[in-house]
C-alpha cells in the first residue's frame, strides 16, 4: 500500500525521484496521467491495467465515460524508473498540474499523486477544515 507525502524536486530535466518507500511497489515501469483535482496520478503497470479493466467497463453510450476514459487515457504515459528512482514527466503533463520544482508525491492507497507544492497544500487545508463532515457522510453509508 502506497502511504505518505513527501517533498520532492523535479529537476530541470523533468525527472521526478519518487521515495524510495514507493519504489518497490511501483515497479521499474510506471503509467503516469492526468489526475483529478490538479494533480497527476502515478500506477504501477499492475494496478494500471486493473484500473482500466474498470474503465472499459464503463457505457460508451454515456457521454460521461467516453470523457472520463479521454481524459485519463489519452493523457496517459508509460515510463521507465531509472536506476536513480527517477521517472521523467513529459511537458504536457507538467504543465497540467503546474509542476515546478518543488513538488509533493503523495502515497494514496494503490496510487501515486504528484501536487504542485502550494496547491497541495491549499487542498489538504480545504479538506482538513471539513474532515469532521466527511466523516459523517462516510459514517452514515457505513464506511466509518
Amino acid at each position: 500500500m502506497l502511504l505518505g507525502e513527501y517533498i520532492h524536486t523535479l529537476d530541470t530535466k523533468k525527472r521526478l525521484s519518487m521515495p524510495s518507500k514507493f519504489r518497490k511497489e511501483l515497479g521499474t515501469t510506471v503509467i503516469v496521467t492526468r489526475g483529478l483535482d490538479g494533480c497527476l496520478f502515478v500506477y504501477s503497470t499492475n494496478e494500471w491495467n486493473k484500473f482500466t479493466e474498470k474503465l472499459a467497463d464503463l457505457s460508451m453510450g454515456q457521454s460521461d465515460s467516453r470523457a472520463f476514459n479521454r481524459f485519463l487515457l489519452s493523457g496517459a504515459v508509460e515510463t521507465d524508473v531509472d536506476k536513480a528512482g527517477r521517472i521523467l514527466v513529459p511537458d504536457f503533463l507538467k504543465s497540467f498540474a503546474k509542476l515546478t520544482s518543488k513538488v509533493v508525491v503523495a502515497g494514496v492507497h494503490n496510487r501515486v499523486e504528484i501536487w504542485n507544492e502550494k496547491a497541495w497544500n491549499a487542498y489538504k487545508k480545504s479538506v482538513e477544515i471539513k474532515a469532521d463532515a466527511l466523516a459523517e457522510k462516510l459514517g452514515d453509508i457505513g464506511m466509518i
